[in-house]
């Protein structure tokens, strides 16, 4: 994967070279490359941006700046052009999946007002928020994306399982992680996870993680009930039953239980 970030800004991406993503640049052969806008702004003072017609508070990126900038830019294989801004849907999962199997991602890093929309319809691809908040520039959003579709990259993650365990990669939040002391504060862990059934720390993990997303994302539980619930075995059907019925949570699967479906009553079928 090449990425390259047109910024006003290029030692933001100097961060990108630590922990998870330095190793994919520094080992495995992907490569972050910044870009400034100021050697192509066409003046002596290195101004990229100007005033807003109609006014307004604010600046407004050139067109023309923009252009010069991914002119300049070598093209490697199947590529996109991102541009970052709160106007647009927030990244999810999915994408980040669809955006690792690129061969080039060009993230365009916009300050202020952002960018003209000439340019926006022009050259960008695709643009992505990262949620309902708006920030200084899209320099920080662009090191979200880089971090999160470096995981996804090959070799990148020591465990190779531990993309697939995170939190949305299963359609749930993930489970809670505890770790030494057995007790802390008088607060021990959990006792299956001290008994050595891998079974059922699994089963007990998944219920965690069912539930999680119930209590905190509603809309990703729904979502989960009706796409991925169908499709998983009769024990974790009934992981999910018991998160939904919480007077059968210590009650262990009936004998002949064929199964929950969110579609139809909620009733022992």
């Amino acid at each position: 994967m090449r990425f390259d970030a047109l910024t006003l800004f290029p030692e933001f991406f100097e961060t990108a070279r630590l922990g998870v993503t330095g190793r994919a640049f520094r080992e495995l052969g992907h490569t972050l490359h910044t870009h400034s806008y100021r050697p192509f702004s066409g003046n002596a003072n290195g101004h990229v941006d100007d005033s807003p017609f109609g006014g307004g508070p604010g600046m407004v990126l050139r067109p023309e700046v923009l252009r010069d900038t991914l002119a300049s830019i070598p093209r490697s294989g199947l590529g996109r052009v991102i541009h970052f801004t709160p106007a647009a849907p927030p990244l999810t999962h999915a994408k980040v999946l669809e955006l690792a199997r690129l061969d080039q991602m060009i993230l365009v890093c916009t300050r202020y007002e952002g960018l003209d929309q000439r340019a926006v319809d022009l050259y960008v691809d695709e643009e992505f928020s990262i949620g309902e908040a708006v920030l200084s520039g899209g320099e920080l959003p662009a090191l979200f994306l880089i971090d999160a579709v470096c995981r996804w990259l090959p070799g990148v993650l020591g465990n190779e399982d531990s993309a697939e365990q995170d939190s949305f990669a299963t359609g749930l939040l993930d489970h809670p992680h505890f770790t030494r002391p057995e007790t802390f504060e008088n607060h021990p862990i959990p006792d299956v996870l001290r008994g050595g059934n891998h079974g059922a720390i699994a089963l007990w993990r998944l219920r965690e993680a069912m539930a999680r997303t119930q209590r905190l994302r509603p809309d990703l539980w729904q979502l989960f009930l009706k796409q991925r619930l169908p499709h998983l075995p009769r024990p974790e059907q009934w992981v999910a039953w018991q998160v939904e019925h919480p007077e059968d949570w210590d009650r262990a699967k009936p004998k002949g239980w064929k199964g929950f479906s969110p579609c139809l009553s909620r009733e022992f079928r």
